[in-house]
């Protein structure tokens, strides 16, 4: 099969749907739209250095995306990152090394020196990152939330402590800011994440078009933001929990479980029936308080890297 491998024309709904059915076929947790494919050519970051990829077979039909760019956000130079997805119908038929291939060619003419990568944890997926010669590390898994059925009970804050909408700080986000990014730097990741641009942060996270403010939770301790539950929405029937964390001083206090459960419950009050979220596997804490919740394995990845030069 002959394959084209261009970059993503924003402007083009057949590009634009065909990523989509793309991603939704090959990875059903992750939430994605036309609307978030064409925000996410728009507001690239600058020094991410950001393109999206698609590859078409021989009769134009999209077959593939890539993802790839430097790992801005880092500070550490020469990261970068190359996440590719196939369509499941055409699987082995060289579109993933058609992806990775331009990827590869484009970070090398930036100076990247090392590649990361998400590869979805099968037999299939796992070989081809070998023979490519990506070396696998951690792993992360996506769960889901039937949240037709009840959550489990919990109790009201304690005294001291107030939970608040997202939409509450429309008016000022930075203490939201503040919260994400000391959550943020203490994920566990392959690469560090230092959130220090305010601007930056509140044009590619609090104005993110899948952010959902409404369903957004803010747990406040004496009233400063402590821990939050970040909700992202298709607009439908799925939710997905894009980040929770809770800054170092409260932490061990429930302040998370606190807040996601109100997200949760908010969501499914307004007729959410699927939550997803996803966590790397080192992270115990969070693994455990969406096991309390009753999530379940949806899909998993393994990080992979790859020297480049």
């Amino acid at each position: 099969m002959t394959i084209h491998v261009r970059d993503l024309d924003p402007h083009s709904p057949a590009d634009l749907d065909g990523i989509t059915a793309v991603l939704r076929a090959a990875i059903p947790p992750m939430l994605v739209t036309p609307e978030l494919l064409r925000w996410q050519s728009a507001a690239a970051p600058a020094a991410q250095r950001h393109r999206l990829l698609l590859a078409e077979d021989e009769e134009g039909r999209v077959v593939g995306r890539g993802s790839t760019g430097l790992a801005h956000e880092s500070p550490e130079p020469g990261l970068a990152f190359c996440n590719v997805y196939v369509h499941p119908e055409h699987e082995g038929r060289g579109v993933g090394t058609a992806l990775v291939t331009a990827a590869e060619e484009y970070l090398t003419s930036l100076g990247a020196r090392t590649a990361f990568s998400w590869v979805l944890d099968g037999e299939r997926d796992l070989r081809f990152a070998r023979r490519a010669g990506w070396s696998p590390s951690r792993s992360a898994r996506f769960l889901r939330l039937d949240l037709t059925a009840p959550l489990p009970p919990l109790a009201p804050p304690p005294p001291g402590v107030e939970l608040r909408p997202a939409a509450a700080f429309a008016h000022d986000p930075r203490p939201l800011f503040l919260l994400d990014a000391e959550a943020a730097g203490d994920e566990p990741s392959d690469v560090g994440a230092e959130l220090d641009d305010y601007e930056d942060w509140r044009a590619h996270t609090w104005e993110h078009p899948l952010l959902d403010r409404d369903l957004t939770t803010v747990a406040l301790v004496d009233g400063v933001p402590a821990a939050f539950s970040l909700a992202h929405t298709d607009g439908a029937h799925r939710y997905f929990t894009g980040m929770t964390g809770t800054t170092r001083a409260h932490r061990g206090r429930g302040l998370a479980k606190l807040a996601k459960h109100d997200s949760l419950s908010r969501a499914r009050a307004a007729g959410f029936t699927e939550a997803f979220t996803n966590n790397d596997a080192g992270n115990e804490p969070m693994l455990a308080i969406n096991e309390w919740f009753g999530y379940v394995p949806a899909a998993a990845e393994v990080r992979h890297a790859k020297s480049l030069g």
